[in-house]
C-alpha cells in the first residue's frame, strides 16, 4: 500500500500481515481521489472514514491536507496501525474502535465526506442500512457526500440519495447526497 498523493507522496506502508482488511487498489484510489479533489478544497474538510481496516483512504486524506479524520474500525489492530502511522507521520486522524453500526448510533456532528468501505460480503439491505443512518441522523453537511465502497455485483442505484457510481476492476464506488 503507498499514498499516491500529497506531502507523503509515494510512501510506501506494510501493514500487518494478519490484518483482516481489503485495501482499496492504487488504481481505484487514485481515481476516486481525482473525483473528490475537482469537488472539494481538501484543506477545509472534515472526513469519517468506516470500516477504515489499515487506514489507507484516511492515511491519502491526511497527506493531501485534510485537517479532521475520523477513522473507525471494530478491529484493534487495525486502529493500532492507524495509531501509529499517524502518529509517525503526524496526521490529524483520530483513530476509533468501535463496531460501525453501534459508532453510527452514538455520533453526532457532520463531516464534508464519509468514506464507508465494508466487507465485500455486505449485500444491498446491509449497505443501505448503514446509508439510511447517515442521513437519517444527518450527518453529512451540506454539499456533502456519503461514498460507498462495495462489490460490483452489487447495484445501489435504486437507493435513495443515489447520484452516481463508478468502476475501477472489481471496486465500484456509489456516491450519495441530499
Amino acid at each position: 500500500m503507498r499514498i499516491i498523493s500529497g506531502t507523503h507522496k509515494g510512501r510506501r506502508l506494510t501493514a500487518p500481515k494478519n490484518l483482516p482488511v481489503r485495501p482499496t487498489t492504487d488504481f481505484a484510489k487514485e481515481a476516486l481521489f481525482n473525483i473528490l479533489r475537482v469537488r472539494y478544497f481538501f484543506e477545509e474538510l472534515s472526513v469519517l472514514d468506516l470500516f477504515s481496516g489499515t487506514g489507507n483512504i484516511s492515511f491519502e486524506f491526511a497527506s493531501r491536507g485534510v485537517p479532521t479524520i475520523t477513522a473507525v474500525d471494530e478491529n484493534y489492530a487495525c486502529i493500532q496501525f492507524i495509531n501509529k502511522i499517524s502518529d509517525e507521520f503526524d496526521f490529524p486522524i483520530i483513530p476509533i474502535k468501535s463496531e460501525v453500526s453501534k459508532y453510527l448510533e452514538t455520533i453526532s456532528g457532520q463531516f464534508d465526506i464519509i468514506f464507508a468501505d465494508p466487507p465485500y460480503e455486505f449485500n444491498v439491505s446491509q449497505l443501505e442500512s448503514i446509508k439510511n443512518v447517515i442521513f437519517e441522523k444527518k450527518l453529512l453537511k451540506e454539499e456533502g457526500i456519503l461514498v460507498i465502497e462495495h462489490s460490483k455485483m452489487n447495484d445501489l442505484s435504486n437507493l435513495e440519495n443515489f447520484s452516481e457510481a463508478r468502476k475501477y476492476g472489481g471496486n465500484m464506488f456509489s456516491f450519495f447526497s441530499e
